[in-house]
């Protein structure tokens, strides 16, 4: 195969310059959404990417243009390399960031500032401890809010991820904004979305409308400010007039974002995802083991993206669960 001039532009003229890269399919939380009740069959050792090859395979996407890395699991701080891999990345010319549960926050901040990671995206899905022991299955609740105010009091670019679910946080919205109150912080709300065992309902699905209903009801729609979407969004962004800091909605379900898409996904065991909802991946690892370009292959890959969610382009689709349980858990994709 012939490779295009630009390898990370598809088919309708996205240029993909955000790299997602999971570092290990393992957690030391296990969030339903997330993981299936049962667990998962995790990918063998020798199956995984090195650092090494971490690095390799990064610098070849940078080479194209990608110039954002993102690196998340499983949690990416449980890797025992992960110093290694981000003093490795942090010689490249991309803006690094990190999605974690926050647990190991505290161990690995002097890292953080000294190989310039300076995003840091927490998930952390309810204030409240019981209810954050009961989705988590772990009593880490006062461990995460230590260190995300470590993260604020040391001046990261914090933001938390809040994936709402009906019936289970959807009542914290106003709780969640009122922390943008006096801190420099961003608060995101993702929309409930499918993957392989996760038991998705579109009944536990908060929606777009639905979380900017309680907020207008609750401080007034005059002080509901929207935000000027940045260039590729994935969040609606919007700010309560006088608050110090933000919140946004991840609307992927009710109204997707995939027309500005940017980002591409490398799995912990070297597969390349063009799109979160995609079950096509592309084995990069195995090709460069054996020495061999992986160009050819992510001109392939990102060319054959689909306009939106993989193809699912109607609500029926997104909602048939046939389309899901190909893919893989959450766990396993990175985020």
């Amino acid at each position: 195969m012939k490779i295009k001039t630009n390898i990370l532009n598809d088919s309708f003229g996205r240029h993909h310059n955000y790299l997602r890269i999971s570092l290990i399919e393992k957690c030391n939380l296990r969030c339903a959404y997330c993981m299936p009740e049962e667990g998962v069959l995790l990918s063998p050792k020798k199956s995984l990417m090195t650092a090494e090859e971490v690095l390799s395979i990064a610098k070849v996407f940078v080479k194209h243009g990608v110039d954002k890395i993102r690196l998340t699991g499983g949690e990416p701080l449980l890797r025992k390399d992960f110093s290694t891999i981000l003093e490795g990345l942090s010689q490249l010319n991309v803006a690094l960031s990190i999605t974690t549960n926050a647990v190991l926050v505290d161990r690995h901040i002097e890292d953080f500032k000294k190989y310039r990671l300076h995003h840091i995206n927490v998930s952390l899905d309810t204030l409240i401890e019981e209810k954050f022991t009961t989705i988590t299955k772990r009593n880490q609740f006062q461990k995460v809010k230590d260190n995300l105010q470590l993260l604020l009091g040391q001046g990261f670019k914090t933001k938390i991820n809040v994936v709402l679910m009906k019936g289970f946080n959807d009542t914290e919205v106003i709780d969640f904004i009122k922390l943008t109150k006096d801190e420099n912080l961003e608060v995101r709300f993702i929309e409930f979305m499918p993957f392989d065992g996760n038991k998705w309902s579109k009944d536990k699905l908060v929606s777009h409308q639905e979380i900017l209903d309680q907020v207008n009801r609750y401080f007034g729609e005059e002080a509901n400010q929207v935000l000027v979407n940045e260039q590729n969004f994935t969040a609606r962004n919007y700010k309560i007039r006088g608050f110090k800091g933000r919140y946004g909605i991840i609307s992927t379900v009710t109204n997707p974002f995939c027309d500005g898409c940017n980002r591409i996904r490398l799995t912990a065991n070297g597969k390349l995802k063009n799109c979160l909802f995609s079950n096509n991946e592309t084995d990069l690892l195995s090709y460069l083991r054996k020495g061999e370009s992986i160009e050819p292959l992510i001109a392939k890959s990102i060319y054959a993206k689909k306009a939106i969610r993989a193809g699912m382009t109607d609500t029926e689709d997104f909602e048939n669960p046939e389309k899901h349980n190909d893919n893989r858990s959450m766990i396993t994709i990175g985020g």
